[in-house]
């Protein structure tokens, strides 16, 4: 175990990381789709940084004041946070995908003083509201290539704002600031994207950043010297905390701006750790094995066979605690010379070290897989009111497939007796910015912060069921958890999203949004007539195909989870009709209500 540093305050963090890798690469990022990638050295970061410091309080914010970045992961995002840190200035990040009503909700809840927009979409989208919205002081465009409205006479290119802050007087107050910040000050709010009602703003202050990394520095086995590729966005807890631990350790990150080319990153940088959620590591299993099932009887059974080989190494003996006997160490050394690397050099992956994922329920089935590949995935839970995580797969710990691993050093974990998850400890948020009667109902009088999560503990790891709130009992009286059975099903590689429907009805259905494009393919090749998605979806053919595979991905369940019938759907849920949260979770009684004659012809007769 490494020596946690006793500094790890964010206000002074990146002047002491610049001398003490100066010469070294902070960030790697692209230009534009195509391009190399370019090295950001730490100097760089930290001079820019300490630029946005200076530009802030010549643009006239004082400290408390709040700034909004909306725009994809890029290195101006790591500038403008650490810059507003230096300055004694709040950000809030808003996801690259959220709506107008959104936005303007966040800028008039937090009283945004200037925002930061990315490409020409945030532009479009924050434009209009400059009028609206009586806080907004400044609009400072990151991208140059943005294309500006005819009347937009006030905005600023990031570099024109960069310049505002040149006097040396603001040097001086910059000073002055950094002496006066006190670590329960407010260091971002970050909008929690929920599936139900409006957004609430998460206060995190900077004892909490500082309690999250030193709770987590010993978990978490990033080394200095390590490449961290960025995919998701830092408007997300998960990916903020994680990227500014790789920072502090001495990592380099390699900042994606556009999660779709996720795979093509990978096949470029070839990281040795990534944080992700579980879809990417569903997409990447489903593709795999489609892969294997193309080829010949002999290659598809020297495949499992390694497999096979992966799994005693890993699942059974190394993540157990127990020592591989000589054979299946030599066994282990042919599978992955023949097989495993090359499954592992096909994703992108020469020598993947750590791989934390969290945000999602994880097939065990893709747990087991990515494990055997010789993957080093690590399960974890967290929430944005815990500065990311609760718990995690922890090095040196047996570690149970279906955990989310054991708590982090320094918090406190308790179930409730209705199986909620409690939480207590120093990376615990105080409360949501201006909501005192929400704070009040989500954090208890003996500090134990509620998270909505239903789970268990049992021999020191951490297991989650669902959200409390979508804990389902059917009119026969069993306890549904959807996420378990959607979980199951989503890894088939021609299902995309799945909704379980369960409560108060007689059996499980669910419905389904197929990968259109996979689909058509197959029914292509099987002279089944398809002239468009509605014709796709309703054909019996289709249906009893995939009613097939299904039936095979539930074989894990009992009788009552299982989904007897389901509906295909023609259009996939959606951001837009507000059925997912910007961080892909599902608005159940959305979907639900757009939903609702499909759903009642499911269960007519």
């Amino acid at each position: 175990m490494s020596t946690v540093p006793s500094d790890l305050d964010f206000i002074r963090l990146l002047p002491r990381l610049a001398k003490q890798y100066a010469g070294r690469t902070a960030l790697m990022y692209k230009s534009a789709p195509g391009a190399s990638w370019t090295d950001i050295a730490w100097p760089e970061l930290a001079h820019s940084a300490g630029q946005v410091s200076r530009a802030l309080i010549g643009a006239g914010l004082e400290k408390g004041e709040v700034v909004a970045v909306f725009a994809p992961n890029c290195p101006e995002y790591y500038y403008i946070n650490f810059g507003a840190y230096q300055a004694g200035v709040v950000t809030t990040p808003f996801f690259p995908s959220s709506s107008q009503a959104e936005v303007e909700f966040m800028l008039r809840d937090a009283g945004v003083r200037i925002i930061f927009v990315g490409n020409q979409q945030q532009y479009d989208v924050a434009f209009p509201l400059f009028a609206t919205v009586p806080s907004l002081h400044k609009f400072v465009i990151i991208n140059p290539e943005v294309k500006r409205h005819p009347t937009d006479s006030f905005s600023l290119y990031f570099d024109e704002f960069m310049r505002l802050g040149a006097p040396e007087p603001i040097g001086r107050l910059l000073s002055q600031r950094k002496a006066l910040a006190s670590p329960n000050d407010i260091a971002d709010i970050l909008y929690t994207s929920g599936t139900t009602g409006r957004s609430k703003g998460v206060i995190l202050t900077y004892s909490m950043y500082s309690a999250a990394l030193k709770h987590n520095w010993n978990c978490l086995d990033v080394r200095e010297g390590d490449v961290v590729l960025e995919i998701l966005p830092l408007s997300h807890i998960f990916e903020r905390g994680w990227g500014y631990l790789c920072l502090a350790k001495g990592c380099t990150l390699a900042v994606n701006s556009d999660p779709h080319q996720a795979s093509q990153a990978l096949r470029e940088i070839h990281p040795n750790a990534m944080s992700a959620v579980p879809r990417l590591w569903e997409k990447i299993y489903a593709n795999v094995m489609h892969q294997v099932n193309i080829r010949g009887n002999r290659q598809r059974a020297l495949f499992h066979l390694a497999l096979n080989v992966g799994r005693r190494y890993w699942v059974d003996h190394i993540l157990q605690g127990r020592q591989p006997s000589s054979g299946l160490s030599l066994q282990y050394r042919i599978a992955d010379r023949a097989v495993l690397s090359k499954v592992r050099s096909s994703i992108g992956l020469g020598t993947p070290r750590l791989f934390p994922v969290a945000g999602a329920a994880l097939s065990p089935s893709v747990e087991i897989f990515v494990h055997s590949c010789g993957i080093p995935m690590v399960a974890a839970y967290g929430l944005t009111e815990t500065t990311a995580t609760v718990s995690i797969d922890q090095r040196g710990q047996r570690v149970t497939m279906g955990s989310v691993g054991r708590v982090i050093p320094g918090l406190e974990v308790r179930i409730a007796p209705d199986g909620e998850i409690l939480v207590r400890g120093g990376s615990v948020t105080k409360g949501y910015y201006h909501r005192p009667l929400e704070t009040a109902q989500a954090i208890d009088s003996e500090g134990w912060f509620h998270t909505g999560d239903a789970g268990y503990l049992k021999g020191g790891e951490l297991f989650l069921t669902d959200r409390i709130k979508n804990l389902y009992k059917t009119s026969n009286g069993k306890y549904i958890a959807p996420q378990l059975i959607e979980s199951a099903l989503v890894v088939d590689r021609y299902i995309d999203q799945v909704m379980v429907i369960a409560d108060r009805f007689k059996f499980v259905s669910a419905l389904i949004v197929p990968d259109y494009a996979l689909l058509k393919r197959y029914a292509d090749r099987h002279g089944i007539p398809c002239a468009d998605r509605q014709e796709l979806c309703s054909s019996p053919r289709i249906h009893a195909f995939l009613e097939a595979r299904i039936a095979r991905l539930q074989t894990g369940l009992a009788d009552y989870e299982k989904v007897k019938r389901f509906a295909l759907l023609t259009r996939p849920f959606s951001i837009e009709r507000d059925e997912l949260t910007n961080t892909m979770k599902m608005r159940r009684d959305k979907i639900f209500d757009h939903h609702i004659r499909t759903i009642e012809s499911l269960y007519k007769s």
